[in-house]
């Protein structure tokens, strides 16, 4: 029986801690940017944000525009013109900057925030965890390391709530999800893996593969 907790310490004491890759200067900026990198890199959202915060720089501004007026910021995201639509609709929902809801159930009542982006926002607002963070990193890696079992993101959430005491919830998701964009990447790097030896993919397909190939 593994103690996930101990057992993947080296992650969480790498990880836990760091801030999410999205380059944000408050909770508005956040959950805007939260919504536009749905299917698009963090990198891209990063990249065209300067401008959108310049044009919109707070939920009061932004409520008092159509979809059509973030267009010209938010063309090069995937789904730009259904994600507009959520931003205004939670910029008239919300109102104010300071009115941005701190619970899961209050979040998830917004278009476009589901559970992931729920974590993710309590996460980096410093409020107490609910859930775990589970994007498409941690969908890979989890599975692979043993941790979780399913392939569902809502199963897996589950799972390392459960594998995991609540006072790491908010550090093993984002962990696990640096960890698959550094190490535990599709093609995994696992010679230079922090926890490849409590990692069931390394015990019961690398391991085995180098044994037959150097007997």
């Amino acid at each position: 029986m593994n103690n996930w907790a101990k057992d993947l310490s080296p992650l969480l004491e790498k990880y836990g801690k760091r801030r999410h890759p999205l380059d944000y200067e408050n909770r508005y900026q956040l959950i805007m940017m939260i919504i536009l990198s749905a299917q698009t890199t963090d990198s891209l959202v990063n990249k065209i944000a300067p401008e959108l915060f310049k044009a919109f720089p707070s939920m009061a501004e932004m409520k008092l525009h159509q979809p059509e007026d973030l267009y010209p910021y938010i063309s090069k995201i995937i789904g730009f013109r259904k994600k507009s639509e959520w931003m205004i609709a939670i910029a008239k929902t919300v109102g104010d900057d300071k009115n941005i809801p701190r619970t899961i159930s209050e979040i998830t009542k917004l278009p476009g925030m589901g559970r992931k982006s729920a974590n993710v926002l309590i996460r980096e607002s410093g409020d107490p965890a609910e859930g775990v963070i589970v994007d498409l990193h941690v969908v890979r890696v989890a599975p692979r390391i043993g941790v979780a079992e399913s392939e569902k993101p809502d199963k897996i959430e589950k799972e390392l709530m459960e594998a995991f005491p609540n006072d790491k919830w908010n550090e093993i998701g984002m962990a696990l999800s640096f960890h698959g964009r550094e190490t535990c990447r599709p093609k995994p790097e696992c010679e230079r893996c922090e926890v490849r030896d409590v990692c069931n993919y390394y015990k019961t397909v690398v391991l085995p593969a180098a044994a037959r190939t150097h007997p």
